[in-house]
């Protein structure tokens, strides 16, 4: 149990008073399979808690702030708990230095498991602050660190995924409505692989792969949002 979690402690502004429940929050199952006489638990049970607090301070939070329909609080929570946010958030705070990983999982940088993996460890933090310390505590720390960036996501529409966003900007900056062309297919009918194009007219802006055409749809439109400078990325 080699990591500084006071250094952790000092990332997030909290001390606990039980250090190895914020140790837990940062244990991947992986790592127990390294370490077999790991002293604790992965971080799964914690992360279970942590979701839940998270989703009731954000929803508590849109509800008491906004009349929206529901709708629209929906898609407004779900860009503040998705995780490409909290792993964002994990970033931000450089919590994957002080996380036990087996040596694949330090190793790997693939997006999409790296991604979820930082994302989880936040849920379980805030499950380790609700157990530690209480409600109020876990909340205020989602509010400095999640419900912070709400004005940004609202005002570049983040919470509309990237399909969307990138028809309503071409639509209203140049009046066009984006189409999508299969460029090329790749694989087996059982692990197709998608290169798709995203077009203005005949002017093709960007493209997507994937292992389905929606996937490689929704990249192109990421990639095209950034090519053409309209939207700025989730910060």
């Amino acid at each position: 149990m080699n990591k500084d979690i006071t250094a952790v402690e000092k990332i997030i502004g909290i001390k606990f008073s039980n250090q190895n429940l914020l140790r837990q929050a940062l244990v991947h199952r992986s790592y127990l399979n390294e370490h077999r006489d790991f002293p604790l638990d992965h971080n799964e049970r914690l992360e279970f808690l942590g979701d839940a607090v998270l989703e009731l301070v954000v929803t508590e939070h849109l509800y008491s702030t906004y009349p929206n329909p529901e709708g629209e609080l929906t898609n407004w929570r779900a860009s503040l708990v998705n995780s490409q946010m909290l792993s964002v958030i994990a970033d931000q705070l450089n919590i994957e230095p002080f996380m036990y990983l087996s040596h694949g999982e330090s190793k790997d940088q693939n997006s999409k498991a790296r991604q979820s993996i930082l994302a989880n460890a936040i849920e379980a933090i805030i499950g380790a602050l609700y157990l530690d310390k209480d409600y109020d505590t876990a909340a205020t720390f989602i509010h400095k660190n999640m419900i912070a960036k709400l004005p940004h996501i609202l005002k570049y529409k983040l919470y509309m995924d990237a399909k969307s966003r990138f028809q309503e900007e071409a639509q209203e900056k140049v009046n066009i409505t984006p189409s999508y062309r299969v460029l090329s297919e790749s694989g087996p009918d059982h692990a197709k692989n998608f290169v798709i194009g995203v077009y203005l007219e005949n002017q093709k802006i960007a493209e997507g792969a994937g292992t389905s055409k929606q996937e490689a749809q929704t990249q192109a439109a990421e990639q095209a949002l950034k090519t053409k400078g309209w939207l700025e990325p989730t910060k």
